[in-house]
């Protein structure tokens, strides 16, 4: 892979050398630089804020009450996860993150979830259906409000950056409930 970007930016130079555009080729190169760390900065924040969050939420016991109220969705997702082990929290926090459209922030808690689902098994290298079932979901990451988008699109001027909404939260359910579908009857037949 290395290979092909510096391909594309030996060609990118020599082409802009070859037409006179080199002066027009650095100023997009420093102007694409320069946006590049502005977005990762947004998007800091905002990991930053969530992660902040979600440590007052675990604190103050509140994520106990969300996972109580989330609990009856996960335990029919998660069947062979006991009650009160700590994966249902992890993958309450990872949920709600995806919920509210903070993907970034969702990566540390999906991580930490599936360490909890592997503490589960940790007798070898397998993956647990319980682990491909946290992956679907996670990957599908339903949302309420894409607020990282909201906030990218509201950042660059769009006029109505919530528009988004009812469109993200159509495509993420409907992926969602198509790869738990397709992943519930694989291991249907392959039983």
């Amino acid at each position: 892979m290395n290979t092909v970007w510096i391909f594309l930016m030996v060609a990118s130079i020599l082409f802009s050398f070859l037409n006179g555009r080199l002066d027009a080729f650095t100023k997009a190169f420093f102007e694409g630089a320069k946006s590049a760390v502005e977005v990762s900065l947004f998007l800091l924040g905002i990991v930053s804020l969530w992660l902040g969050i979600t440590k007052v939420i675990e604190d103050s016991g509140l994520i106990h009450r969300l996972s109580n109220f989330f609990q009856y969705f996960v335990r029919r997702l998660f069947k062979n996860i006991p009650p009160e082990h700590p994966a249902i929290t992890s993958i309450t926090l990872n949920l709600l993150a995806n919920l509210f459209g903070l993907g970034n922030a969702a990566t540390p808690l999906g991580i930490k979830a599936m360490q909890d689902l592997k503490a589960l098994h940790p007798d070898g290298e397998t993956i647990t259906f319980e682990m491909m079932v946290f992956i679907v979901v996670n990957t599908a990451s339903i949302q309420l409000i894409p607020f990282t988008v909201i906030g990218i699109l509201a950042d660059y001027g769009s006029k109505n950056p919530s528009a988004i909404v009812l469109p993200t939260l159509l495509a993420t359910f409907l992926s969602a409930l198509f790869a738990l579908g397709i992943l519930f009857a694989v291991r249907r037949i392959l039983k």
